[in-house]
């Protein structure tokens, strides 16, 4: 699965509480060789010692432990390298399994516990920033969801549309001479309004940023006849036939899209000022992270490849060397910046990944609080 497949009801039953132990295991990976030869070998290596510890575990009966082993097994092997981006996750039941592959490195670990890590999943989700578009037409509309690397039709909620075929109206024609207008048709309207409905259902349960496309009096009766397309942060007043492609519709919104991230940076930056200009404001690894766990954080910025592995001490963050994180104890955190995106997140703040060096005077994370 790739990252835009998270919906917010698959996350809920990740993170479900389930009979120990459930298994998470994670992996750097390569896209390209000579890096990627490597990377089988590790695969192997971990699911040997899942099995391993599956077997010295005293609270894992050996039926069970066979049956975990079986599922990771089967796991390993339906692994594409062809699909290999930054990193591997693997979240496995005595029944179940899945497979992601993301664009966020993720550090070698083998998790047995009673629900899964999550925490690489989330933050390589909130970094690939989804959103969703609506092309709309007087007699069809499709919800897309993707990022800007691709989008795809969703399917379910009601989408797609298509309207009710009306009847031709002779009687009509002949009493005013021409037949009604599609957007002022009760019809259509009635349709519209159904879009809005659906639409509306589907951003509560799972909302991210949302483009319309569509001929402008289409837009427009979008806009008269319900509330759904208010929240919308750009706008495409271009045809949408049904039979239009992905890479048709990523293409025409590429401009709003890009005009969409400068406005959400610029947002970033302006809320981080007036956080400093209010000293409500935290910057560094170590305060952000303390901001979060009490629930302070309101917005945090991070920067995009900031990845830092760091030992636990006193409630506080310490770097540690790579070579010394190889010696270390479970104190030491390869995915302290992943771990934070989640927590955060979880606490309801907005979390937005911004440019490399954007932060460096700030230690490249830094957050907005709330008090």
């Amino acid at each position: 699965m790739d990252t835009d497949a998270l919906t917010a009801d698959l996350l809920r039953e990740l993170r479900a509480t389930r009979p120990y132990p459930v298994l998470s295991l994670t992996m750097p990976t390569h896209g390209t060789a000579p890096d990627n030869a490597q990377d089988p070998v590790r695969l192997r290596n971990l699911v040997a010692e899942a099995g391993a510890r599956l077997e010295e575990d005293p609270q894992v009966s050996p039926e069970v432990a066979a049956a975990l082993r079986d599922r990771l097994e089967r796991a390993a092997a339906e692994v594409d390298p062809r699909g290999a981006l930054d990193s591997l996750v693997l979240l496995v039941t005595t029944d179940a399994y899945w497979i992601w592959q993301l664009p966020r490195t993720a550090p070698e670990r083998v998790v047995l516990s009673d629900t899964f890590l999550t925490r690489n999943l989330v933050a390589a989700k909130a970094q690939a920033r989804p959103f969703r578009a609506l092309t709309v037409a007087a007699d069809h509309a499709t919800l897309w969801t993707g990022t800007v690397d691709g989008v795809h039709r969703e399917e379910g909620a009601g989408f797609p549309l298509t309207a009710p075929q009306e009847q031709p109206d002779p009687q009509r024609e002949e009493r005013i001479g021409d037949t009604p207008s599609l957007f002022t048709d009760e019809e259509t309207r009635n349709f519209f309004r159904d879009v809005d409905a659906k639409l509306r259902t589907v951003l509560a349960d799972d909302p991210r940023p949302l483009y319309l496309m569509g001929q402008a009096p289409a837009l427009s009766l979008l806009d008269e006849v319900g509330t759904a397309s208010a929240s919308a942060v750009g706008r495409v007043a271009k045809g949408a036939p049904p039979d239009i492609s992905a890479a048709e519709v990523l293409t025409e919104l590429e401009p709003a899209l890009a005009e969409g991230a400068r406005r959400a940076a610029a947002d970033v930056e302006a809320r981080l000022d007036d956080a400093r200009s209010a000293r409500a404001f935290a910057a560094g690894l170590d305060e952000v992270w303390a901001a979060v766990r009490e629930g302070r954080a309101g917005t945090v910025a991070v920067e995009e490849h900031f990845r830092t592995t760091v030992r636990v001490t006193d409630e506080h963050l310490e770097p540690v060397s790579e070579e010394a994180a190889r010696t270390a104890q479970d104190a030491v955190r390869e995915d302290i910046v992943d771990e934070l995106v989640e927590t955060a997140l979880d606490g309801g703040a907005d979390v937005v990944f911004v440019e490399d060096d954007s932060l460096a005077a700030h230690g490249r994370i830094a957050a907005a609080l709330r008090y």
